[in-house]
């Protein structure tokens, strides 16, 4: 059986699928963006540069903006894949944030690449666009995956700069400033250029020196103040989905889920001993 699922930024020039398909074929096309994929399971075949490509499962497809290619089944079962379709806008302004000054658009000289580091990083990205993971955490993605693309998979696009690192003293600085603004506002859906302007430096360098600093990415530090505030909800005798609605989860599953990957506990559990001695 076929399927698709479809996800849309409303705030960012990014676009996500996860589909499975059987005898479906792809009439040959461009897309305006840049396009990465990740096979998961079987393998597609697609014509592209003059010559047929297979991805198998594991592999990862890098198509450049306004690049044709067509796509079909190579496997008997069929394929099922992710891509994530990025701007260049958006491109050009991760990469220029990164090297501190404007670079050129990266070009992609191998439609199919073989990449462990770079299925786990697009699988990374394709999960949080698609789920409730929040804007700091879809950002924190969106930096590190195209960074890791771009490194290991084009050519002509230079990463590293002198002027976008920063010294040891200006590395705290910037964390403990980013943290403190976590620390006031770790209820609102802050970004990731939110955190950087309040740091006084590029988004990459801010994550660089946090993560340094606190041991956790600015996301992660966010969730923990998050849990933290429903646990002291849930102590004073807030319902579940109160105290969800209230420390910034989606919903009570969504805080449920991160509630026992951290504590090894639901929050109902956690509600019916809060309130005893133990």
């Amino acid at each position: 059986m076929e399927w698709v699922r479809y996800r849309r930024l409303a705030d960012r020039p990014v676009e996500a699928m996860q589909a499975h398909f059987e005898r479906h074929v792809y009439h040959r096309h461009t897309h305006e963006t840049y396009s990465f994929g990740l096979t998961e399971f079987g393998a597609q075949s697609f014509d592209c540069r003059g010559e047929s490509r297979t991805s198998a499962a594991g592999m990862v497809m890098a198509f450049n903006p306004d690049e044709p290619h067509d796509g079909r089944s190579a496997a008997e079962q069929g394929f099922t894949y992710r891509i994530v379709h990025l701007g260049p806008e958006l491109i050009a302004d991760l990469l220029s944030d990164k090297t501190a000054r404007p670079t050129g658009l990266p070009l992609f000289a191998e439609p199919v690449l073989y990449d462990a580091e770079l299925a786990r990083a697009l699988g990374l990205l394709h999960t949080r666009i698609c789920t409730d993971a929040g804007t700091l955490a879809r950002d924190e993605a969106l930096a590190g995956t195209v960074a890791a693309l771009v490194r290991r998979g084009a050519r002509g696009a230079p990463l590293e700069s002198s002027a976008a690192q920063l010294t040891h003293r200006a590395e705290a600085t910037a964390a403990r400033r980013a943290r403190a603004l976590l620390d006031e506002l770790y209820l609102d859906d802050l970004t990731a250029q939110d955190l950087a302007a309040a740091a006084g430096c590029s988004r990459f360098a801010l994550f660089r020196a946090f993560k340094a600093a606190y041991g956790l990415a600015p996301s992660d530090y966010q969730r923990q103040l998050r849990l933290r505030a429903a646990r002291r909800l849930i102590a004073a005798g807030h319902s579940l989905a109160d105290a969800a609605a209230r420390s910034g989860f989606t919903d009570q599953a969504h805080l449920t889920r991160w509630f026992r990957r951290c504590y090894g506990i639901t929050p109902g559990t956690y509600r019916g001993v809060a309130g005893r001695a133990i």
